[in-house]
């Protein structure tokens, strides 16, 4: 055994007991709660030693690793040997503002590559981060780095989520390299042992899509022993034993194990002596001593997939709860050792009373050699990972398509302005980056893709082009791309988003990423847009079209609560522009928001913090509307990022006003012009961000609550000169609640009118009159609510 093997088992014996005292710590010793803590002391310890292995023997700085999230505690103890983990975060596990749960970039300060927690997503975010930094690569972009080998550590119940199998779809499309995953084959979830035979299954799957399959199922102890005489037959044995079996062998011990092996395969023979020549601790231990669990059986095999940058999975077989008296037991996911327990593994351990929390208190090696051990670790030499990169300059104005002779759609406007920037090699243009589920063409990305081409490493000419076929777009694939083409898969596109708009963290390469989709379906990915959010990567998200007003596709193709998601999503900000000019100036404000990371206090006007940046989303929409006439005055573009303006300011005795957003905009122009003539005052406002006037309002009211008296939002201060007599109909081809909380800012009666139904097919004029969206709608509840009347009495009014 040499003395990297030493050391090395020295780390993970250390590693073993702090990250198991931390999860005790939590949930005995510290100050109680009125809920169970937890911390998955069985989940976490089944990979101690393929993260020790990696860690501190394997990764290099230019690595990046996903962990499974139930290894949370592995990881932090990890950081907390390398100095990278304080005392008092590991003492606050699980509490507030202490170390997470599960590892997170955002809210934990040791160094976490990629947050994990929605078990599955990390997984396919390395795939994706590894294509990022092919493409960032092609391009040129990392001529004084190396290139990273993206790591997953995958928990084998994890390997049932869906989103893994349309990853690898995609992984195999575009020529994978650099990607590492690594699964804790413990054969155990939350609920089960995992089916026979899984593993055959996994390596089928991986051999099929390109990748190279290792399986690591002895560990040297086990393979010396099949090497004795009578050894084929314990071979044989432990690899036909069922995983029910052997979990249960494993937690009730030796004994077990030797009356179970003496009974099915002990002949007086070979065998029988080979197991007679082990005392029970010696027997216990070959039992163990799966792939997973031995330094020099992982030490070789990751050193042998290092010599090339293909795909590989890892299949080693794991015990959940190696080395707790957890281990084995099928109810060990969630469960704790006891109060006795504890201590008997703090004995076994070593560990003195009083000094359970010294990084070095587990090990029988000087501290002095193992922190030098670790200082000299590849992974930790350089210092903290996370890279920064410069910003990519936006100018003053976007351009801009020009006054439209014929009605246009604000889809149709972001393709016109996508194609204006692409004419020019500017810095933005260069390090925009688009991408979309197979829906490129009919989100009106097309014009962007013909100028700026399609990403691939080698290159595709264009079929159809070659053979002089007649065609309005070009799809030549090269690695000077600027589009990356995804298959019908939702997910895959926002975690590809979220790999890209990292990778300014993860390749010190900055990119401006922008991903279309059917607005409907972001339900699809809702999950994966809540982790590329969570993990602050930034992106511009186009969901087109939206709303019913995309009559004749039906209910199928028809978005109803997508505003609401824009809302409450963290970390992403929504617009909902109803003309091609306010997208314009949005999409300018979005360029430069998403490269934001800055700290401070909020903006006083509309007390949201736009320092700290974040991404944007869009809802944009296919119903061409004829574009106003106008020159942006002065203040016009910050009202329209600000989330509103009035397109018809309110007189002093206005009676009612009337709100929308988005494509409706005709409908509430209209009525508001009918209501003119004998409402003089009516007024009309535009809001492009539900999302923003909300969130501001909700901060200028917490900037109350600390004695900023004179806090206003944008809101508040566009609704101020408003009599509280005054009426508010809102308007949505979205549901209404996203614009009902209006009436609360200052106790206005309001009226929201929206979608809540499935819609069906037909004309945009049909299901607008069938929602309660059109014009006469929304007189009559204009003029129910300016009454003062319950809008129950609405079919009474003319």
């Amino acid at each position: 055994m040499g003395p990297n093997i030493a050391y090395l088992q020295e780390i993970e014996r250390c590693i073993s007991w702090i990250a198991a005292w931390t999860i005790h710590h939590a949930n005995h010793t510290r100050e109680g709660d009125e809920i169970k803590v937890g911390g998955h002391q069985a989940s976490s310890a089944s990979l101690s030693t393929i993260m020790t292995a990696l860690y501190y023997a394997v990764l290099r700085p230019q690595d990046r690793v996903a962990v499974k999230p139930h290894a949370a505690p592995i990881f932090h103890a990890i950081q907390y040997l390398a100095g990278n983990q304080t005392r008092e975060q590991l003492e606050n596990f699980r509490g507030f503002k202490g170390a997470q749960s599960y590892p997170s970039r955002t809210k934990d300060v040791d160094d976490v590559d990629f947050s994990t927690g929605s078990v599955g997503l990390g997984v396919a975010q390395t795939l994706f981060s590894s294509l990022v930094q092919d493409y960032v690569s092609a391009h040129g972009w990392m001529k004084d780095r190396p290139e990273g080998r993206m790591v997953s550590l995958i928990g084998d119940a994890e390997m049932d989520e869906g989103n893994i199998y349309e990853a690898l779809i995609e992984g195999w499309k575009h020529g994978l390299r650099n990607c590492w995953w690594i699964v804790d084959y413990n054969r155990q979830s939350l609920d089960a042992v995992v089916r026979e035979g899984l593993w055959q299954r996994f390596e089928q799957i991986f051999t099929n899509f390109g990748w190279d399959v290792v399986i690591l199922r002895h560990g040297s102890l086990q393979e010396a022993a099949f090497a004795e005489p009578g050894g084929d037959k314990l071979r044989d044995w432990i690899e036909r034993c069922p995983n029910q079996l052997y979990s249960a062998l494993t937690f009730q011990g030796a004994a077990a194990w030797r009356r179970r092996l003496l009974d099915e395969i002990g002949d007086q023979g070979p065998v029988t002596a080979l197991i007679d020549r082990r005392s029970d601790d010696e027997l216990q231990a070959l039992m163990v001593n799966l792939g997973g669990h031995d330094l020099p059986s992982l030490l070789d095999a990751f050193e042998e997939a290092s010599r090339h940058d293909r795909p590989v999975c890892f299949i080693c077989y794991t015990i959940k709860g190696y080395g707790l008296p957890l281990a084995g037991h099928k109810d060990n996911h969630a469960g704790q050792m006891t109060l006795s327990q504890m201590e008997s593994f703090r004995q076994q351990k070593g560990v003195r009373l009083g000094a359970e929390w010294e990084k070095w208190g587990a090990a029988t090696l000087p501290p002095t050699e193992l922190e030098a051990f670790v200082s000299k670790a590849p992974f930790f030499r350089e210092g903290p990972r996370r890279l920064s990169a410069p910003t990519v300059p936006v100018p003053k104005a976007l351009p801009s398509p020009g006054q439209a002779a014929k009605p246009v759609s604000t889809q149709m406007g972001f393709g016109q302005i996508l194609n204006e920037i692409a004419r020019d090699g500017t810095p933005l243009a260069e390090r925009i980056v688009t991408t979309s589920p197979d829906v490129t063409v009919s989100t009106n990305l097309g014009p962007w893709v013909n100028r700026r081409g399609l990403f691939a490493r080698e290159t595709m000419a264009d079929i159809f082009k070659a053979e002089r076929i007649p065609s309005t777009y070009t799809w030549a694939f090269g690695p000077k791309g600027q589009h990356l083409e995804l298959g019908i898969a939702e997910s895959n596109l926002m975690i590809m988003l979220g790999a890209l708009g990292l990778s300014h963290s993860i390749n010190g390469v900055r990119l401006l990423p922008i991903g279309t989709v059917y607005d409907p379906f972001i339900y699809r990915a809702a999950d994966q847009l809540n982790y590329a959010c969570y993990q602050d990567a930034r992106f511009m998200l186009v969901a087109t079209p939206s709303g019913v007003s995309l009559a004749p596709e039906g209910g199928a193709h028809q978005s109803i609560g997508t505003p609401l998601i824009g809302m409450a999503q963290d970390g992403l900000c929504a617009f909902e522009p109803a003309f091609v000019d306010e997208l314009s100036i949005i999409m300018r404000f979005a360029f430069d928001y998403m490269q934001r990371n800055g700290e401070g206090d909020p903006d006083e006007v509309t007390w949201l913090r736009d320092q700290t940046g974040g991404s944007v989303y869009l809802r944009l929409s296919t119903r061409p509307l004829e574009q106003p006439v106008r020159n942006m005055s002065a203040d016009l573009p910050g009202d329209i990022v600000n989330g509103a303006y009035w397109l018809r300011r309110p007189g002093p005795n206005a009676s009612v006003i009337i709100a929308y957003q988005g494509a409706i905009a005709p409908e509430a122009i209209t009525a508001t012009g009918l209501l003119a003539e004998d409402r003089r005052d009516v007024g009309l406002l535009a809001i492009t961000s539900a999302d923003r006037l909300n969130a501001g309002w909700q901060a200028a009211e917490r900037a109350r609550q600390r004695g900023e008296t004179g806090a206003m939002s944008h809101i508040e201060r566009l609704l101020s000169p408003l009599s509280r007599d005054c009426g508010i109909v809102t308007v949505i081809d979205g549901h209404p609640a996203t614009l009902a909380w209006i009436g609360g800012v200052y106790g206005h009666r309001v009226k929201p009118l929206g979608v809540e139904h499935f819609g069906q097919t037909g004309k945009i004029s049909d299901l607008y009159r069938h929602h309660g969206l059109d014009t006469n709608a929304i007189i009559h509840a204009a003029q129910a609510v300016s009454a003062g009347r319950d809008v129950r009495y609405l079919k009474a009014l003319p």
